[in-house]
């Protein structure tokens, strides 16, 4: 994977080059020590992976991200807490505060590398068929998914998370086209970030509700069209 660094601080830049040369399978491309740089670097050659801070003279990392029309995975490295928000509603891959432990960023690289694999299988076709399953795309093939099997969806930036009993598979998919796929008889969508299969909720209340152990959160747009199905509904 090309990676660039992206501070205004050498020091700082000295150590995300010392992490990345720690991991064989990442090559740092091109240290950056202002937005143009690494914009210029970005059009220059292929990047997959770029390491940035926030706080900068001039552009900020978000703003920097926000411009950007075809982004590279990103991660964010900084001093200050308070854009942890901002920064994953850009759908960065992690967010890295200084001082950076070494063991934290190997957390956050395994993530990208994650990532990175699914992005490489993006190319593979997907079937949707009007059945009581559907395809998804992973590993560079087409895996047949029954909707009875699938316990809940977890969203996970451009791709989404379907867990199942003894396994997960992660497919480049949207939450809101996860969610037209999925019979509605069976799922609901509880938070922007996960649908559940209403079959595998073993308990919920206004705030949250449980699939096979897991904490699930309950978000105010989605509570109301689910508390009125679990409630009326003599199924369930």
């Amino acid at each position: 994977m090309n990676c660039i660094a992206l501070d205004d601080e050498p020091l700082a830049l000295d150590i995300i080059e010392a992490y990345v040369h720690k991991h064989p399978e990442l090559t740092l491309v091109a240290r950056c020590n202002t937005a143009q740089e690494a914009f210029d670097a970005l059009s220059a050659m292929s990047v997959d992976l770029l390491f940035l801070d926030i706080e900068m003279p001039g552009v900020t990392g978000l703003n920097f991200i926000r411009s950007l029309k075809d982004k590279p995975l990103f991660i964010f490295t900084t001093a200050y807490s308070e854009y942890a928000v901002d920064g994953f509603e850009l759908d960065a891959i992690d967010y890295l505060l200084k001082p950076i432990a070494y063991d934290r960023f190997e957390k956050a690289v395994d993530k990208a590398k994650e990532y990175y694999m699914i992005k490489q299988n993006a190319d593979v076709s997907e079937s949707d068929l009007e059945n009581d399953f559907i395809f998804v795309k992973a590993n560079q093939q087409l895996i047949k998914v029954a909707y009875s099997e699938i316990m809940y969806v977890e969203a996970f930036a451009d791709y989404v998370k379907i867990f199942f009993s003894d396994r997960k598979i992660i497919t480049l998919q949207t939450m809101k086209k996860m969610e037209s796929k999925l019979p509605s008889s069976m799922f609901s969508r509880v938070h922007r970030s996960f649908i559940v299969n209403r079959n595998f909720v073993d308990s919920f209340s206004t705030s949250l509700c449980e699939v096979n152990g897991v904490k699930i959160p309950m978000g105010k747009n989605y509570k109301n069209d689910f508390l009125t199905v679990m409630n009326t509904n003599p199924q369930l």
